[in-house]
């Protein structure tokens, strides 16, 4: 069964912001069984949001269609959806009362521009919004199930879960199966030559690669006479495809990089501080952006050989004679962490993320990490390529990668 996506706003074809709506909807068909063969962006323009989905409609089984349903002028594709459809558009007035209430819980007077969120072609299904204003709705056009939502990531993640893929479910003879390898330390085109022939090893899998710096996904997806059969050969093909790429592999599917470390650090029982130069508190943030009250106790960003000192107990000797970017400064900086809050594991960074500080001896990018724990210190150094964010990403990833090979 054929799908697309269909993602509508005049903001996304200028490039003022980034698309996630539509990679997340085509993983998730395909997780549903849909080959999905086409993702296209139209501006708010009426005339060519009606010829795209006129175009797609007549070649396509589903078309899941995000952006447009606003209550601003600009918002068109309840219009855009009934021309295509050659529909009137009527007012639904559970809908209406739905986005009153919504306001009123929030302590807001619902304005009359959103009275036109409840406007659709006639005959659509309407598809309630719990966490927004704006509903969805369903409808045939041509030989396509079209189902339009929000452009709101949250609001359509809901709609979703809700209404669209028990809607969709049925229409896909689910004969696939996909397996998510994540993995980090080799670049696409290393972790590409690493599983060569695998696919000629297993007729019927296909492997796809998602670079999202710094990880790289591989994508295991498998068909088959059944989605029994489908599955069991994307596990055998898994398989080998761990196997070529080890120690690389930190995860499977919605695992995170973040969560992976906080898994090492819970099962030993043990607790995180961190000092960090050069990343400016980024790696403290990584680990912030899920729970971490359990195992992170805290961390400092000491910038000046000062601080390292008088903060970490960094000897004055050792900066001068080693400079602050170095295996003895960052191994003391783990171990000062981890002295002062008290923590079982200190992680120490310290590089130059550049534009300038460089040397012949110590370019830019430059950047030595360590990870102080109780079976010993363990310290690695690298010269990381890109500009300051890259290098400081990817020393913040390498940090806690160390943190993983530690306690493993």
């Amino acid at each position: 069964m054929s799908a697309a996506v269909l993602c509508i706003g005049t903001e996304i074809t200028r490039g003022e912001i980034v698309n996630t709506n539509a990679t997340w909807l085509a993983s998730h068909l395909t997780s549903l069984g849909f080959d999905v063969t086409e993702m296209v962006d139209v501006d708010d323009d009426r005339g060519r949001v009606v010829a795209a989905i006129r175009r797609l409609a007549a070649v396509h089984d589903a078309i899941v269609c995000t952006g447009g349903l606003g209550p601003t002028t600009d918002d068109l594709t309840a219009e855009a959806a009934a021309m295509a459809a050659t529909l009137p558009l009527v007012r639904d007035p559970g809908s209406v009362e739905a986005i009153r209430d919504r306001f009123q819980r929030l302590g807001r007077v619902m304005v009359a521009s959103n009275v036109k969120q409840a406007d659709f072609p006639a005959g659509a299904t309407v598809l309630p919004n719990a966490v927004g204003t704006a509903p969805g709705f369903a409808m045939r056009i041509g030989r396509a199930l079209v189902l339009f939502f929000p452009g709101v990531p949250a609001e359509m993640h809901h709609l979703w879960q809700v209404h669209a893929a028990p809607m969709l479910r049925p229409l896909a003879p689910l004969t696939t199966h996909q397996i998510r390898i994540k993995t980090f330390g080799q670049p696409e085109s290393t972790v590409g030559q690493m599983l060569e022939g695998v696919e000629d090893q297993f007729p019927g899998v296909t492997l796809g690669y998602r670079a999202s710096f710094p990880e790289i996904e591989v994508k295991v997806l498998a068909r088959a006479a059944s989605h029994v059969a489908a599955e069991q050969l994307a596990s055998r093909a898994a398989e080998v495809v761990e196997a070529r790429l080890g120690s690389i592999v930190y995860g499977h599917d919605d695992d995170t990089f973040v969560g992976a470390t906080a898994n090492r650090l819970r099962a030993r029982g043990y607790r995180l501080a961190l000092a960090e130069s050069c990343t400016g508190g980024l790696l403290a943030s990584l680990l912030t952006s899920e729970p971490a009250s359990d195992y992170l106790l805290g961390g400092v960003v000491v910038y000046a050989n000062e601080a390292k000192t008088a903060l970490l107990g960094v000897p004055a000797e050792m900066l001068a004679a080693h400079g602050a970017v170095s295996q003895p400064v960052a191994e003391a900086m783990a171990a000062g962490v981890a002295r002062v809050t008290g923590a079982d594991v200190g992680v120490g960074i310290t590089g130059i993320a550049g534009p300038t500080g460089g040397t012949d001896d110590k370019p830019v990018g430059l950047v030595h990490w360590a990870v102080a724990w109780p079976g010993g210190t363990l310290s690695r150094h690298r010269v990381f390529a890109g500009d300051r964010s890259r290098i400081q990403r990817m020393a913040a990833w390498a940090a806690m990668a160390l943190v993983q090979q530690a306690l493993a």
